[in-house]
């Protein structure tokens, strides 16, 4: 809810492309910086509390920004300065949440848990803008933001239930300097003959194709000419792709074969994209989004999985906490460049633009697949990774 009143806030106080991308990029782009040192904090300290105090921050910036918002006081300066708080926070709050899954189930079901959790996120992408939409064009804006900050007050207040083994619930001790670890961190990553090219596909997926889903205002109204209830309905779609998709991979429970349905899924989103962009027919616009949402849940559960059983437990923060910074900055980053692009050559053409770049990493990513594989899933058997 809040992302989409955000966004639609964005675009009904500039009408610019460029802005609603420059609100999206400020929200994501944090991570770009902070992750891989919240990945570092989150292998040295509590884990629980860390993403207690991230969530509680989050809550506190949703309740100022609805507040400003109900008192006619907002700007969109504000606004940026205000989301580049919230996404610093949640840079904290992702490794830390991550990691402490490992401690909540045994080793076997982690594949599964890792599609739970996804499930649960995409439940809410469904149901979130669908109360949005309504919730912005009766109430306004502020009401809808408001939500999130009493959504994470509950989140703040039931953390501390949780049971989590002691062994996961707290980092290892120091080994090295803070910024050692930072860079220990990263050159794991970059050494990992597995986890180092999964992780440089899904970032440049992110950077071409990810971008359009934080963008949605402007495209709602140029393609399409609709307001906040289709903005919301779209959103929706795109939830139940993905929705559908992650019951699928919890159905599933395992890792086999999970590299392969990360890189084709980056290919599948591709094309659908292509499909939703270059369409002015809002239901074939529809279908596009289920297919999109569907094709990123399929990749960024495939991903995340991988990463959860590859990565050594001492290194799992900090991996994670890379995975979280794609997800994050890399979506940040195209949407800021789609939109400066939009302003000048429409949306459309650059984003197919986009779309062709895509694909042509999915070329780079499908010469690797077998070679990724070998090293995150072992030898394929005959019958399970097919």
């Amino acid at each position: 809810m809040h992302r989409i009143a955000v966004a639609w806030l964005a675009w009904e106080m500039t009408r610019s492309a460029l802005w609603v991308g420059l609100v999206a990029f400020s929200d994501l782009a944090p991570a770009a910086v902070i992750s891989p040192i919240a990945g570092a904090v989150a292998d040295r300290l509590d884990r629980l509390k860390l993403a207690t105090i991230s969530q509680a921050v989050i809550g506190i910036e949703a309740a100022a920004v609805a507040t400003l918002v109900a008192t006619d006081n907002i700007s969109i300066g504000l606004l940026v300065a205000l989301e580049l708080c919230s996404g610093t926070a949640a840079s904290f709050a992702q490794p830390a949440r991550q990691t402490l899954m490992s401690g909540i189930v045994p080793r076997a079901d982690l594949p599964a848990a890792v599609a739970c959790n996804s499930l649960v996120f995409n439940v809410a992408r469904f149901i979130g803008p669908a109360l949005a939409g309504p919730v912005i064009a009766v109430f306004g804006v502020a009401p809808a933001i408001a939500c999130n900050a009493l959504a994470y007050g509950s989140a703040v207040l039931t953390m501390p239930m949780l049971r989590v083994d002691p062994a996961h619930r707290r980092g290892h001790p120091a080994t090295a300097s803070f910024i050692g670890e930072v860079r220990e961190g990263f050159l794991y990553v970059a050494r990992h003959p597995g986890l180092g090219p999964l992780l440089a596909y899904a970032a440049s997926i992110g950077v071409m194709l990810r971008c359009v889903q934080e963008l949605l205002p402007p495209f709602v109204e140029r393609n399409f000419g609709r307001g906040a209830e289709s903005l919301a309905l779209l959103t929706a779609c795109f939830g139940i792709g993905a929705l559908v998709a992650g019951f699928w991979l919890a159905a599933r429970g395992r890792t086999a074969g999970a590299t392969r349905i990360a890189i084709r899924a980056g290919m599948l989103q591709a094309v659908a994209t292509i499909g939703f962009v270059a369409t002015g027919w809002f239901p074939v616009g529809l279908v596009c989004a289920a297919l999109i949402g569907a094709s990123a849940s399929l990749h960024g559960i495939s991903v995340q999985q991988l990463a959860q059983t590859a990565a050594d437990p001492a290194m799992r923060g900090r991996v994670l906490a890379l995975w979280g910074m794609i997800t994050r900055a890399c979506p940040a980053l195209g949407a800021l460049l789609l939109g400066a692009s939009g302003e000048v050559f429409g949306l459309r053409w650059p984003t197919l633009a986009f779309c062709a770049l895509a694909l042509a990493i999915y070329a780079w990513g499908y010469a690797r697949q077998h070679r990724i594989e070998a090293v995150l899933e072992g030898p394929p058997d005959d019958g399970e990774n097919r």
